[in-house]
């Protein structure tokens, strides 16, 4: 080691080098190179082309809570239900995306208020095996119901997510009714049920809970459908029109009701739980 490196290494405080991958973030969609810091500031969309790009749960929490919320504990599951081994084994999937992600599975909930309203809030996460619906994420769907129920306030829902999680095999598609007849108990309820849909929502997660929201909402350019369009090209034997499957495509043909920008958000769900749920700006 060199006099210089050992004075280098005696300074505790010397910051390091940044990268020129933590200071530049590349633009999927334009390809256009944005200082991180800014990119970040700007909710992570683009600010040439104002391509959204997809976020965890904690910086999905930092942008619509008013103040840290109260994370709400995730049911514990049965895991690696029928021993399934592709490339790897199950449980060893799970322990890597546990620690890329620092979340026990791709859902997760929090109680918190919303300018001031009180809401419960789901967030899928595709960095967690891609947000894929397993046991424990249609267990964490019902345990965020519930907890709405008892506080009598909203569910917002945000999906992001490639469909059922083959390693879970049928057990995992027992979700779509599992869920559904637990949100069927919140409409019993009369609270309202918020969705969300970001980049990606597809499979069965579309097919079920996504699908059945009292208002839909999506972010901007969000691909949103069941099966991927070259496997539809190929069944119908057609070409899709351009932009098929994309939130504004789904908006103009009926299939939600708005497509709100990442800036705009939280105001306008604050909106729709003052419309549908007045009572819950009053809630603990």
């Amino acid at each position: 080691m060199s006099w210089i490196d050992r004075v280098r290494n005696g300074i505790p405080f010397l910051p390091k080098r940044q990268s020129e991958d933590q200071l530049w973030h590349k633009c999927k969609k334009c390809e256009s190179m944005i200082f991180t810091k800014e990119w970040a500031e700007n909710l992570y969309v683009c600010p040439r082309c104002e391509h959204h790009d997809r976020i965890g749960v904690k910086e999905r929490f930092e942008q619509l809570f008013d103040a840290a919320p109260e994370i709400l504990p995730s049911p514990e599951v049965r895991e690696d239900p029928l021993k399934f081994r592709d490339t790897k084994k199950y449980p060893d999937r799970m322990k890597q995306a546990r620690a890329k992600t620092g979340e026990r599975d791709a859902l997760i909930n929090a109680y918190g208020k919303i300018d001031g309203a009180s809401v419960v809030v789901g967030v899928q996460d595709f960095a967690f095996m891609g947000g894929s619906m397993g046991i424990a994420v249609g267990a964490a769907i019902v345990a965020g119901i519930r907890a709405a129920i008892e506080r009598r306030v909203p569910y917002i829902l945000f999906t992001a997510a490639g469909g059922a999680r083959m390693q879970e095999g049928i057990l995992s598609l027992m979700q779509m009714p599992k869920t559904t007849v637990a949100l069927a108990q919140l409409r019993e309820a009369g609270l309202p049920y918020i969705v969300v849909l970001t980049d990606p929502t597809t499979g069965g997660v579309t097919a079920s809970y996504a699908m059945l929201g009292d208002v839909q909402l999506a972010e901007p350019g969000a691909l949103i459908g069941f099966a991927g369009q070259r496997v539809i090209e190929q069944t119908i034997r057609e070409k899709l029109p351009e932009g098929f499957q994309r939130a504004e495509y789904l908006l103009d043909h009926g299939m939600l009701d708005m497509v709100v920008h990442r800036h705009a958000l939280k105001e306008r769900l604050a909106t729709l739980v003052g419309y549908l749920a007045p009572q819950a700006e009053d809630a603990a």
